[in-house]
């Protein structure tokens, strides 16, 4: 690897905000390629994402590291721009209605937007009609629900009908998340997937999209 791309890699992954800016502008002005230079940064998230899931980093190292390739990515994304690099897909991400709680969904639209992903992020407190307005308005492949409470649990299957009742359903890959929130819960209200962690969103989000290809 380029030594400005390992740089860049091991900034990212050390959440080292500042050099990562330095670099990335070092890189440009080096004429790297860059789709390269998001290529180094999203290994790094990827392999945050493995440090994470291995039980050696933990939500504030993952939070730093994502603030980090957000930062590289703004002095990035207009040269992203220039050469027409393809979101991984748009993503609708909310807290559902009644639940104010918002850090781990804002860790996760962090986590997919340094995947290459686009996030609508609808904040908190979410009704289903907001989640039904803004799937008409962007046309997203995939709707994101978090809740941190178990009183707020239902409105992710008032908003699955909501959204079957609008004729809007199939037109999206729905996944959930949060704390009180399992696996059997998804396949009870018929979710397409189910994530733990931010970590494990991105990779439910990239198998939904791939499934939705075949």
């Amino acid at each position: 690897m380029n030594r400005l791309l390992q740089e860049i890699h091991d900034s990212v992954l050390e959440g080292d905000r500042s050099r990562v800016k330095v670099r990335i502008s070092e890189a440009i002005q080096a004429n790297l390629p860059p789709r390269e230079i998001l290529e180094s940064m999203s290994q790094s998230m990827a392999k945050v994402g493995s440090l994470f899931e291995e039980g050696d980093y933990f939500v504030p190292e993952m939070l730093i590291a994502a603030r980090a390739m957000q930062d590289g990515m703004e002095i990035l994304k207009p040269w992203l721009v220039e050469t027409d690099i393809k979101t991984a897909g748009v993503v609708v991400a909310g807290t559902v209605k009644g639940d104010l709680h918002e850090i781990g969904k804002n860790l996760v639209c962090m986590m997919l937007e340094c995947a290459g992903f686009t996030v609508i992020d609808l904040g908190s407190d979410v009704a289903p009609e907001k989640f039904i307005q803004a799937v008409i308005e962007n046309q997203p492949d995939i709707v994101a629900m978090s809740a941190l409470l178990t009183t707020t649990m239902s409105y992710m299957q008032a908003t699955i009908e909501s959204l079957r009742s609008a004729g809007l359903r199939d037109k999206v890959k729905i996944m959930i998340g949060g704390a009180p929130v399992t696996e059997v819960y998804a396949v009870q209200i018929a979710a397409d997937g189910y994530a733990k962690d931010a970590s494990r969103a991105v990779k439910t989000a990239k198998r939904l999209l791939s499934k939705a290809a075949i």
